[in-house]
């Protein structure tokens, strides 16, 4: 495989308002606007005056943890599958246990449907559908047979549109998950133009933007709320990493991650792929919560027109 240097990562130009060029694609659909939130840089952002205490709240000696890969763990690959599917995928009636805060669909569910942690899974049970003929997004919480769900929430990929103030999605946070799943394609193009979707262990009763909703009843300050972001800070030394972790650790300069859920700290969630080298995933570790800063995002914002339908 070619060795992208790093001085030809860190050439890379972003637009005005700090996103790329042109948004991430997946089955030839954007994954939301370039002026999404998810696509924008935030390495100019001042940080967050509480990053110190958040930080360490969250875990300053602990980590890294990359949440995907090659192979299987218990028999399932390793990280949140994706399924694409077209025009021609019957739709099918899903019954929520959250189904006040949920989107009615119908969703387009084929019958070999990926499911994170496999169809034996008692884990998250995450299902992602992307119906590359309309360029909508259909994600899944707790996805049984039957069709039976904990939430579900559907997305235009074209649409900077966010959840209702208040309610769940797919993940807790309300959040999409598809644009922060870290994806070999884009290893494989030498660049990750987005931020990341992540876990903490401990999260706050609260959410900040673009985040729709909390999971916690602590209002201890000193926890991170649902949507907080965090980078990974200028001067960490990234250029002794191997290619694929270098490549994750520049988006986590340039864009980022997201508290999106609760579960272990510093997990960072990705795409199964058998071209994965858990090996060099395995380094990111090296990098320690203290590494990171919480970066203040009150002026980032979708453009105000895209916000609606």
């Amino acid at each position: 495989m070619k060795v992208v240097a790093l001085a030809a990562l860190a050439s890379v130009p972003a637009f005005a308002g700090g996103a790329a060029p042109t948004p991430p694609l997946v089955a030839g659909c954007p994954v939301f606007p370039a002026s999404n939130v998810w696509n924008r840089r935030v390495d100019r952002l001042p940080v967050a005056p509480d990053s110190s205490g958040i930080i360490a709240s969250i875990g300053a000696d602990a980590g890294l943890h990359a949440d995907f890969g090659s192979g299987l763990w218990q028999g399932a690959p390793i990280g949140i599958p994706i399924t694409v599917v077209g025009s021609g995928q019957r739709k099918v009636r899903v019954r929520f246990d959250y189904a006040d805060e949920s989107d009615p669909g119908p969703y387009p569910i084929p019958a070999n449907v990926r499911i994170e942690g496999g169809r034996a899974s008692d884990g998250d049970r995450h299902a992602i559908v992307v119906d590359r003929s309309s360029c909508r997004l259909y994600e899944l919480y707790a996805l049984r047979p039957g069709w039976r769900a904990g939430s579900g929430a559907v997305w235009s990929l074209r649409s900077n549109r966010l959840r209702p103030a208040g309610w769940t999605s797919a993940d807790a946070a309300g959040l999409p998950i598809l644009p922060g799943l870290a994806r070999y394609d884009e290893v494989a193009r030498g660049e990750i133009r987005h931020a990341l979707r992540f876990t903490v262990q401990r999260t706050r009763r609260a959410y900040v933007y673009p985040a729709r909703h909390y999971a916690s009843d602590s209002t201890d300050p000193r926890l991170p709320p649902m949507g907080l972001r965090v980078r990974l800070k200028a001067s960490f030394d990234v250029s002794r990493f191997p290619r694929q972790a270098r490549i994750v650790l520049v988006a986590l300069k340039r864009y980022g991650m997201i508290v999106a859920d609760n579960g272990s700290s510093w997990y960072v969630s990705g795409r199964p792929d058998s071209r994965w080298s858990n090996a060099e995933l395995h380094t990111l570790g090296q990098v320690k919560g203290s590494d990171l800063e919480v970066v203040d995002t009150r002026t980032l914002r979708n453009p105000a027109r895209a916000d609606r339908p």
